[in-house]
């Protein structure tokens, strides 16, 4: 069976305060966005995990979100190993999601491969033990997304026919460096309400509260910011706790020049 897990972006992310279980409680909204990995899924005697594209090179297959999605499943049920091809086109470490669809579309694929026969609310209950993005991909809809990420509700966001530009810096922010530096708080606003406003008041008012710590470290993240303000974006931010950086236009913009990128991206919503 072959899928195509999809990235995602944040619109707005605030981080309200940190829980008693060390999790930080959240409020975004997940967008899909249509930047894909190609993900073919087999039955095996051996499990097995084969990748191309934009890999880690080194890390170990029991680390894969993958495997740890067949792993999960395995004890649950009765499915045989499988042999696992990942090409992927997703860059890792910059907020889009990628190594959680990939585990959320493996459990929707194994689902069906082996008749598993489980509903949604119950692949999104498995997703969400593998990590706080992953049970957002079992529908692929928008949602606002609150708990840790994984109590998702259906929202309508009209960006449909807009355009993102996409732009991926040659920085890698690690999760754990988001969440040490970030200062939790209450929002004034929430993202649920701010994006029923017009597109042109979110500038000011849908914000990542991410941005706030991890911009003084990484200056070069708030240029391409302001580079696609510059370039007629009528809304730009960092993507969940980054590095990547989309704005929102309009029309079909032109690609900008930006040094040390991994990806510059233009995709139609």
């Amino acid at each position: 069976m072959v899928v195509f897990p999809n990235a995602k972006i944040n619109l707005g992310l605030n981080v309200r305060y940190k829980r008693d279980d060390g999790f930080h409680e959240l409020e975004t909204i997940m967008l899909p966005v249509p930047m894909v990995d190609i993900l073919e899924i087999l039955p095996a005697d051996k499990t097995e995990l084969f990748e191309s594209g934009i890999t880690l090179k080194g890390t170990p297959m029991e680390q894969n979100l993958i495997y740890k999605a067949w792993s999960l499943l395995k004890t649950q049920y009765d499915i045989p190993a499988i042999k696992i091809y990942l090409h992927k086109k997703i860059p890792s470490g910059a907020g889009l999601g990628g190594g959680s669809a990939d585990a959320a579309f493996a459990i929707r694929a194994l689902n069906e491969m082996f008749e598993l026969n489980l509903s949604p609310l119950e692949m999104k209950k498995n997703a969400a033990t593998l990590g706080s993005d992953c049970a957002f991909f079992i529908d692929n809809e928008p949602a606002l997304a609150t708990g840790r990420g994984e109590k998702l509700e259906p929202v309508q966001v009209a960006l449909k026919g807009k355009y993102l530009l996409l732009v991926v810096p040659g920085v890698h922010v690690s999760t754990a460096e988001a969440y040490g530096n970030i200062k939790p708080h209450e929002s004034e606003r929430s993202v649920r309400h701010v994006v029923t406003q017009p597109a042109n008041t979110w500038q000011n008012d849908l914000i990542n509260d991410f941005e706030a710590s991890i911009f003084p470290v990484y200056p070069e993240l708030k240029n391409i910011k302001e580079n696609l303000y510059a370039h007629g974006a009528f809304y730009a931010a960092m993507s969940g706790s980054g590095s990547a950086i989309y704005g929102l236009f309009n029309d079909e913009p032109e690609p900008f020049f930006y040094p040390n990128t991994r990806l510059i991206k233009i995709i139609k919503l």
